[in-house]
């Protein structure tokens, strides 16, 4: 049963002058109710190991396929930012982190002067006749309803705790036993709990089918925007047996790996992610546990799939599906040993290369584009395929043109941002990327997809680099007021992480 009636196959019916007329006589109630509803999906730390983007060969993700073959997936969609908060912030402002200022886990963008009165995405949406809700992780976990001042959403949802439940004892081996009390508990991953239910995205996806079948008997003329994020493949990587049962621990293949891969990179590039909880590859060798993060990583990738399906499931089931534009993205990517590390934080192609599909009504089926896309583009892309007026101020751009024809060009690079002065640049073939203290990397994406060779030092691509740096960021903003966790900053001189000055001489790959 259809929400609402629309005058959608009435106006498809008519010539363009017709169907303006049609808009007049029926007044703006009317042409409200026929814009179509939107279902934003979105997925915490979830590379591009998807099935419709083949980066990994045994990856089982059947419902996130299906979404894309009926829509648009973008092939080299990329985050602007390597981290939680400042990638949602971009995603929900339309803005980049280097326009806020807002590159660690905290601070929450409401608390700068600046942007108290900013209009987000669902904010623009809800003042355009929406009605706007949320359930599981939209926002960073910090930023509750419970403290803002300002509304984000009409409605809030089950938010979830994002790490319950735990098992008593940690799952896996710790190289090194006298460090257990210094290890954070996120860093962990297994066979848990025993059931799908158990789980908080499972409850998040209960949540958002209920709140589908309400707004399927609505009477009202109100489109609806929902927002429904969940929590996996985020640390620890939890799931229940039946989705390791997908990968048999025998015949697991592992992501291609190159000994010494970081030889070639400059030192800032280990700066980014200096002393972070997530482990590095000779950690997950020395612990005997670099197999069973790859298997784990996949089963929850395998699980938050199957919840994507259920909530997909009952879009179809509730009749909304063909009146509801439907968009699937993650906040950034993950590394599992690809550069002898585990988790996001740098500016290569593992951390911040996302999935991004969209589908909907009167969108072309089917396609695949793979002109550089960011996440800072679903805001105007969204507003124009609704039919809202442009919010001033935004940074990214509309993808309208690549869902008519994905082969459309676009003038603009994927840009990626890590820290004041740290940037990734990506197009169709290069990527290149610049530090703060000045030091590069490029790679030949289309010759070596796993950026195995820096051809920064090469002059031969003298002119590669200087056309790609034209793109860095005009504005790039130093750490906003209240900047914490996973900071690090740059004098000219020094290289400072979380307020203390890095020694090199201390690194232990």
């Amino acid at each position: 049963m259809s929400r609402r009636p629309t005058t959608r196959s009435l106006r498809n019916s008519l010539p363009l002058l017709g169907a303006m007329f049609l808009a007049l006589t029926l007044g703006p109630t009317a042409w409200a109710a026929d814009r179509p509803n939107v279902l934003v999906i979105a997925i915490d730390d979830l590379n591009d190991w998807v099935g419709c983007l083949n980066g990994h060969p045994q990856v089982q993700t059947p419902n996130m396929d299906a979404l894309a073959a009926r829509g648009t997936v973008f092939t080299n969609a990329h985050c602007q930012s390597p981290l939680c908060n400042p990638s949602r912030t971009s995603v929900m402002t339309g803005l980049r982190p280097t326009t806020t200022g807002i590159y660690g886990l905290a601070p929450w963008f409401r608390s700068l002067p600046e942007f108290q009165e900013w209009t987000t995405l669902p904010q623009h949406f809800a003042q355009h006749g929406y009605y706007t809700v949320t359930t599981g992780k939209t926002y960073h976990d910090a930023y509750r309803k419970d403290t803002q001042d300002i509304p984000e959403f009409t409605e809030w949802g089950y938010h979830g705790s994002g790490g319950n439940p735990r098992p008593e004892k940690r799952l896996i081996n710790v190289a090194n036993p006298e460090d257990e009390d210094h290890w954070h508990p996120l860093m962990d991953w297994g066979v848990f709990p025993e059931h799908d239910h158990q789980q908080d995205d499972y409850k998040i996806a209960d949540w958002a089918i209920e709140k589908l079948g309400q707004l399927a008997q609505d009477s009202s003329d109100k489109p609806f925007m929902m927002f429904c994020g969940f929590r996996r493949p985020h640390v620890p990587c939890f799931a229940p047996q039946k989705w390791f049962d997908l990968y048999p621990e025998e015949s697991l293949i592992m992501p291609p790996m190159l000994a010494g891969d970081r030889d070639d990179t400059p030192m800032f590039s280990w700066y980014l992610h200096w002393k972070l909880p997530e482990p590095r590859q000779s950690w997950l060798e020395k612990a005997g546990e670099s197999r069973s993060l790859v298997r784990a990583y996949l089963a929850s990738t395998s699980f938050v799939d199957g919840m994507v399906g259920r909530v997909l499931a009952a879009l179809e089931a509730n009749g909304l599906q063909d009146e509801t534009i439907v968009v699937l993205w993650s906040d950034h990517g993950y590394h599992l040993g690809e550069k002898e590390i585990s988790g996001k934080n740098t500016l290569w192609d593992r951390s911040t290369r996302v999935p991004f599909i969209i589908a909907g009504p009167g969108l072309k089926a089917g396609q695949r584009c793979s002109q550089p896309a960011e996440l800072l583009d679903i805001y105007p892309t969204l507003s124009e395929l609704c039919g809202l007026p442009a919010q001033p101020g935004l940074e990214g751009h509309s993808l309208v043109p690549q869902l008519d024809n994905p082969n459309q060009p676009r003038p603009w690079p994927a840009i990626t941002s890590h820290n004041q002065g740290n940037h990734g640049i990506r197009n169709d073939r290069w990527r290149y990327i610049r530090y703060a203290d000045g030091s590069e990397e490029l790679y030949n994406m289309i010759d070596d997809p796993h950026e195995w060779e820096n051809l920064a030092g090469n002059s031969d691509y003298a002119e590669v680099k200087a056309q790609l740096a034209e793109w860095l960021p005009a504005v790039d903003r130093p750490l906003a007021p209240g900047s914490k966790h996973r900071i690090l900053s740059w004098d000219g001189t020094t290289a400072v992480w979380e307020g203390q000055t890095i020694d090199p001489a201390q690194w232990e790959r």
